[in-house]
């Protein structure tokens, strides 16, 4: 596989969830409910409907700059952002 069929994606997580989102997603999906950060409910609404007719390189670019967004303005330092290269 080429690295032009490849792309760097985002995620937004909480420093304290032992579980990587793109690897475990159901266990990380379940630790951040549990403690009621609601990680994907936040971007959902960071990015709001701006993804309605987006190609998939755009949406990425969105959901970058929206957890780049709730990072920077994250005053009690719970969220990050993890990364990993995927095909696309």
């Amino acid at each position: 596989m080429s690295s032009e069929n490849l792309i760097i994606k985002s995620m937004l997580t909480t420093f304290d969830n032992p579980y990587n989102p793109f690897d475990n997603f159901d266990d990380w999906y379940r630790y951040d409910c549990d403690n009621h950060y609601d990680s994907c409910g936040l971007l959902a609404r960071q990015i709001g409907n701006v993804l309605d007719d987006s190609m998939p390189t755009e949406e990425i670019k969105v959901t970058e700059s929206a957890i780049d967004e709730i990072v920077r303005n994250d005053v009690l330092n719970r969220y990050t952002k993890v990364q990993k290269l995927l095909p696309v």
